[in-house]
Protein backbone atom coordinates (compact mmCIF):
# COMPACT_ATOMS: atom_id res chain seq x y z
CA UNK A 1 0.00 0.00 0.00
CA UNK A 2 1.27 3.44 -0.90
CA UNK A 3 0.88 6.78 0.84
CA UNK A 4 -0.13 10.31 -0.05
CA UNK A 5 2.74 12.79 0.15
CA UNK A 6 1.85 16.47 0.10
CA UNK A 7 4.88 18.52 -0.94
CA UNK A 8 5.06 22.15 0.11
CA UNK A 9 6.73 23.81 -2.87
CA UNK A 10 7.48 27.19 -1.31
CA UNK A 11 6.59 30.66 -2.62
CA UNK A 12 7.12 30.04 -6.33
CA UNK A 13 10.81 30.04 -7.20
CA UNK A 14 11.80 26.36 -7.71
CA UNK A 15 15.14 27.08 -6.03
CA UNK A 16 13.28 27.86 -2.80
CA UNK A 17 11.83 24.35 -2.66
CA UNK A 18 13.26 22.11 0.05
CA UNK A 19 15.69 19.35 -0.91
CA UNK A 20 13.25 16.79 0.46
CA UNK A 21 10.29 18.12 -1.54
CA UNK A 22 12.38 18.26 -4.72
CA UNK A 23 13.44 14.66 -4.23
CA UNK A 24 9.85 13.46 -3.84
CA UNK A 25 8.75 15.44 -6.90
CA UNK A 26 11.52 14.01 -9.08
CA UNK A 27 10.78 10.42 -7.99
CA UNK A 28 6.98 10.65 -8.20
CA UNK A 29 5.05 8.24 -10.41
CA UNK A 30 1.69 9.88 -9.65
CA UNK A 31 1.38 13.66 -9.26
CA UNK A 32 -1.81 15.56 -8.37
CA UNK A 33 -2.20 19.35 -8.19
CA UNK A 34 -4.92 21.97 -7.95
CA UNK A 35 -5.65 24.35 -10.79
CA UNK A 36 -8.34 26.51 -12.31
CA UNK A 37 -10.01 25.08 -15.40
CA UNK A 38 -8.02 25.84 -18.52
CA UNK A 39 -4.93 26.94 -16.56
CA UNK A 40 -1.72 24.97 -15.94
CA UNK A 41 -1.83 25.79 -12.22
CA UNK A 42 0.78 27.60 -10.12
CA UNK A 43 1.99 24.46 -8.37
CA UNK A 44 2.47 22.68 -11.69
CA UNK A 45 4.46 25.61 -13.06
CA UNK A 46 6.85 25.45 -10.11
CA UNK A 47 7.84 21.86 -10.90
CA UNK A 48 8.12 22.32 -14.66
CA UNK A 49 11.06 20.24 -15.87
CA UNK A 50 11.37 18.33 -12.60
CA UNK A 51 8.84 15.52 -13.13
CA UNK A 52 10.10 12.12 -14.21
CA UNK A 53 9.37 10.99 -17.74
CA UNK A 54 6.17 8.95 -17.75
CA UNK A 55 4.83 10.36 -14.47
CA UNK A 56 1.01 10.30 -14.41
CA UNK A 57 -0.53 13.71 -13.75
CA UNK A 58 -3.91 14.37 -12.10
CA UNK A 59 -5.08 17.99 -12.42
CA UNK A 60 -7.68 18.74 -9.74
CA UNK A 61 -9.76 21.52 -11.31
CA UNK A 62 -11.70 23.77 -8.98
CA UNK A 63 -15.44 23.99 -9.73
CA UNK A 64 -15.38 27.69 -8.75
CA UNK A 65 -12.80 30.29 -9.72
CA UNK A 66 -14.09 33.44 -7.99
CA UNK A 67 -13.27 34.27 -4.40
CA UNK A 68 -16.57 34.76 -2.56
CA UNK A 69 -17.48 34.67 1.10
CA UNK A 70 -16.99 31.16 2.46
CA UNK A 71 -20.38 31.46 4.17
CA UNK A 72 -22.16 31.25 0.82
CA UNK A 73 -24.13 27.99 0.78
CA UNK A 74 -23.56 27.03 -2.86
CA UNK A 75 -19.84 27.80 -2.55
CA UNK A 76 -19.47 25.42 0.39
CA UNK A 77 -21.61 22.71 -1.21
CA UNK A 78 -19.80 22.65 -4.55
CA UNK A 79 -16.35 22.75 -3.01
CA UNK A 80 -17.35 20.02 -0.57
CA UNK A 81 -18.34 17.77 -3.46
CA UNK A 82 -15.08 18.56 -5.23
CA UNK A 83 -12.94 17.64 -2.22
CA UNK A 84 -15.00 14.50 -1.54
CA UNK A 85 -14.47 13.30 -5.09
CA UNK A 86 -10.73 13.86 -5.10
CA UNK A 87 -10.23 12.37 -1.65
CA UNK A 88 -11.85 9.20 -2.99
CA UNK A 89 -9.72 9.17 -6.13
CA UNK A 90 -6.46 9.78 -4.28
CA UNK A 91 -7.27 7.10 -1.69
CA UNK A 92 -7.83 4.58 -4.49
CA UNK A 93 -4.54 5.54 -6.17
CA UNK A 94 -2.67 5.19 -2.87
CA UNK A 95 -3.87 1.61 -2.49
CA UNK A 96 -1.14 0.57 -4.93
CA UNK A 97 1.51 3.31 -5.02
CA UNK A 98 2.65 6.60 -3.54
CA UNK A 99 0.88 9.75 -4.75
CA UNK A 100 2.53 13.16 -4.57
CA UNK A 101 0.21 16.16 -4.16
CA UNK A 102 1.72 19.55 -5.00
CA UNK A 103 0.95 22.54 -2.81
CA UNK A 104 2.25 26.11 -3.10
CA UNK A 105 3.73 27.58 0.06
CA UNK A 106 3.33 25.44 3.16
CA UNK A 107 0.46 22.89 3.15
CA UNK A 108 -0.47 23.52 6.78
CA UNK A 109 -0.75 27.27 6.25
CA UNK A 110 -4.04 27.88 4.38
CA UNK A 111 -3.15 25.06 1.98
CA UNK A 112 -6.03 23.64 -0.07
CA UNK A 113 -4.69 20.15 0.64
CA UNK A 114 -5.97 20.45 4.22
CA UNK A 115 -9.52 19.95 2.91
CA UNK A 116 -8.35 16.62 1.52
CA UNK A 117 -6.29 15.83 4.61
CA UNK A 118 -9.37 15.77 6.84
CA UNK A 119 -11.22 13.53 4.39
CA UNK A 120 -8.33 11.12 3.95
CA UNK A 121 -7.61 10.63 7.66
CA UNK A 122 -7.86 6.94 8.46
CA UNK A 123 -8.15 5.97 4.79
CA UNK A 124 -4.55 6.43 3.69
CA UNK A 125 -1.13 7.10 5.17
CA UNK A 126 -0.38 10.82 4.78
CA UNK A 127 2.95 12.62 4.85
CA UNK A 128 3.24 16.42 4.67
CA UNK A 129 6.51 18.12 3.69
CA UNK A 130 6.90 21.69 4.93
CA UNK A 131 7.45 24.58 2.55
CA UNK A 132 8.32 28.28 2.80
CA UNK A 133 5.01 30.21 3.03
CA UNK A 134 4.28 32.43 0.04
CA UNK A 135 4.11 35.53 2.21
CA UNK A 136 7.71 34.95 3.35
CA UNK A 137 8.83 35.06 -0.25
CA UNK A 138 6.85 38.27 -0.73
CA UNK A 139 8.31 40.19 2.20
CA UNK A 140 11.78 39.09 1.10
CA UNK A 141 11.01 40.57 -2.32
CA UNK A 142 10.26 43.91 -0.66
CA UNK A 143 13.57 43.69 1.17
CA UNK A 144 12.34 44.91 4.56
CA UNK A 145 11.73 42.97 7.80
CA UNK A 146 8.02 42.35 8.19
CA UNK A 147 8.21 42.50 12.00
CA UNK A 148 10.71 43.51 14.67
CA UNK A 149 10.81 43.58 18.46
CA UNK A 150 7.32 43.34 19.92
CA UNK A 151 5.44 43.87 16.67
CA UNK A 152 2.18 41.96 16.39
CA UNK A 153 1.58 40.52 12.92
CA UNK A 154 -1.94 39.75 11.67
CA UNK A 155 -2.88 37.69 8.63
CA UNK A 156 -6.18 38.80 7.07
CA UNK A 157 -8.35 37.51 4.24
CA UNK A 158 -9.54 40.07 1.70
CA UNK A 159 -12.91 38.31 1.74
CA UNK A 160 -13.65 39.70 5.23
CA UNK A 161 -16.15 42.54 5.53
CA UNK A 162 -14.75 46.03 5.13
CA UNK A 163 -15.59 46.92 8.73
CA UNK A 164 -13.80 43.85 10.06
CA UNK A 165 -10.75 44.63 7.94
CA UNK A 166 -10.62 48.19 9.28
CA UNK A 167 -10.91 46.98 12.88
CA UNK A 168 -8.15 44.42 12.60
CA UNK A 169 -5.86 46.66 10.53
CA UNK A 170 -6.04 49.28 13.26
CA UNK A 171 -5.19 46.79 16.02
CA UNK A 172 -2.00 45.31 14.58
CA UNK A 173 1.51 46.44 13.70
CA UNK A 174 2.42 44.28 10.70
CA UNK A 175 -0.24 43.11 8.24
CA UNK A 176 -0.49 40.43 5.59
CA UNK A 177 -3.64 40.51 3.46
CA UNK A 178 -4.30 37.42 1.36
CA UNK A 179 -7.07 36.73 -1.16
CA UNK A 180 -6.86 40.21 -2.59
CA UNK A 181 -7.83 39.76 -6.26
CA UNK A 182 -11.32 41.14 -6.74
CA UNK A 183 -11.28 42.37 -3.15
CA UNK A 184 -8.46 44.85 -3.74
CA UNK A 185 -10.68 47.95 -3.85
CA UNK A 186 -12.24 46.99 -0.49
CA UNK A 187 -8.82 46.24 1.02
CA UNK A 188 -7.51 49.57 -0.19
CA UNK A 189 -10.45 51.50 1.30
CA UNK A 190 -10.02 49.68 4.60
CA UNK A 191 -6.32 50.50 4.73
CA UNK A 192 -7.08 54.16 4.01
CA UNK A 193 -9.71 54.27 6.77
CA UNK A 194 -7.27 52.65 9.19
CA UNK A 195 -4.58 55.16 8.20
CA UNK A 196 -2.27 52.45 6.79
CA UNK A 197 -2.54 52.87 3.00
CA UNK A 198 0.70 54.81 2.55
CA UNK A 199 2.58 51.99 4.32
CA UNK A 200 1.13 49.20 2.17
CA UNK A 201 2.90 47.20 -0.53
CA UNK A 202 1.36 45.03 -3.24
CA UNK A 203 3.43 42.03 -4.30
CA UNK A 204 2.27 40.14 -7.37
CA UNK A 205 3.60 36.67 -8.21
CA UNK A 206 6.21 36.87 -5.46
CA UNK A 207 9.53 35.14 -6.37
CA UNK A 208 8.02 33.99 -9.69
CA UNK A 209 8.54 35.22 -13.27
CA UNK A 210 6.64 38.47 -13.76
CA UNK A 211 7.04 39.50 -10.11
CA UNK A 212 5.97 43.07 -9.37
CA UNK A 213 6.58 44.93 -6.11
CA UNK A 214 4.93 48.33 -5.78
CA UNK A 215 3.35 50.71 -3.29
CA UNK A 216 -0.37 49.98 -3.15
CA UNK A 217 -1.21 53.68 -3.22
CA UNK A 218 0.54 54.02 -6.61
CA UNK A 219 -1.61 51.58 -8.61
CA UNK A 220 -5.17 51.42 -9.89
CA UNK A 221 -7.69 49.62 -7.68
CA UNK A 222 -8.57 47.14 -10.43
CA UNK A 223 -4.95 46.39 -11.36
CA UNK A 224 -4.50 43.19 -9.40
CA UNK A 225 -4.17 39.52 -10.40
CA UNK A 226 -5.40 36.70 -8.18
CA UNK A 227 -1.89 35.73 -7.06
CA UNK A 228 -1.05 38.83 -5.03
CA UNK A 229 -0.50 39.77 -1.38
CA UNK A 230 -0.70 43.11 0.41
CA UNK A 231 1.88 43.77 3.12
CA UNK A 232 2.21 46.46 5.78
CA UNK A 233 5.50 46.25 7.67
CA UNK A 234 5.71 46.70 11.41
CA UNK A 235 8.08 49.31 12.82
CA UNK A 236 9.17 47.64 16.06
CA UNK A 237 12.63 48.58 17.26
CA UNK A 238 13.32 50.60 14.11
CA UNK A 239 11.00 53.30 15.48
CA UNK A 240 12.60 53.07 18.93
CA UNK A 241 16.06 53.37 17.40
CA UNK A 242 14.97 56.42 15.43
CA UNK A 243 13.68 58.04 18.60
Amino acid sequence: MGKIICCGLGPGDPELMSVRAAREVRNAKHVAYFRKKGRPGYARRIVEGLLAEGACEYPMEYPLTTEIASSEGEYLYRLGEFYDEWAERLARLAENDDVVVLCEGDPYFYGSFMHLHTRLAGRAEIEVIAGIPGMAGCWNSVGLPIALGDDVMTVLMGTLSEGELVRRMGNSDALVVMKTGRNLAKVRRALATAGRLDEAWLIERGTMPGERVTRLADIEETDCPYFAIVLVHGQGRRMKAAE
